[in-house]
Formats: structure tokens, sequence, C-alpha cells
């Protein structure tokens, strides 16, 4: 489980472990005993917390106006607007342009 400081609590370290879940949280700079924490791991978290953030630009996602399974489209759209510039950008670094003549 990848969480931030605020879940570095003995009780839900402990917790996760007897349910099998090896958390993830770096320890509070308070903290007298610090955990250890897989930082290459805490990586990724903030990766998808950025994407969410980036998702919530668009108004119709952040304000939550379409909350049924069948109105997941927009989200969809959302996504591919935020994944195609760098595609395309990745797209034609690879793609030289005499390679189509």
């Amino acid at each position: 489980m990848l969480a931030d400081k605020g879940y570095d609590g003995d009780a839900i370290r402990d917790a996760l472990l007897v349910q099998g879940i090896l958390p993830v949280i770096p320890p509070k700079s308070n903290r007298r005993a610090p955990a250890n924490c897989d930082y290459r791991a805490y990586r990724d978290r903030n990766r998808i917390e950025r994407m969410f953030n980036r998702l919530k630009q668009f108004r119709r996602i952040a304000t939550r106006y379409d909350k049924t399974a069948s109105s997941l489209g927009f989200l969809y759209l959302a996504a591919a607007k935020l994944w195609m510039p760098s595609f395309v950008n990745r797209a034609l670094v690879f793609c030289p342009a005499n390679s189509f003549t």
C-alpha cells in the first residue's frame, strides 16, 4: 500500500502487515524510531497523484457531474486528451521524416 506521511502510525502499519499488505509509507520527521520505506516504490504514488490532479482540471470530472458508470466516456476522452501530446511527441522522435519515402 502506497500512502503519505499522514498514515505513518504503528497501528496502521501493523494492521496492514497482519493482512499481508506491505506498507510503503515514509516516516514522519518527528518519529523516534523511523521505519524503513522503499522510496523507489513511493515515487509511483507521486506519479499517480499527479495524473489524478491533471484529470481534475476537467471541470466535469472534478465536480462529479457524471456519476453513472455509463458516463465514463468523458473520463476516457479526458485521459486521451492528456495522453495524446506525449504520444505524438514520442512518435515524431522515433519516425524520421525520410522514412516515409
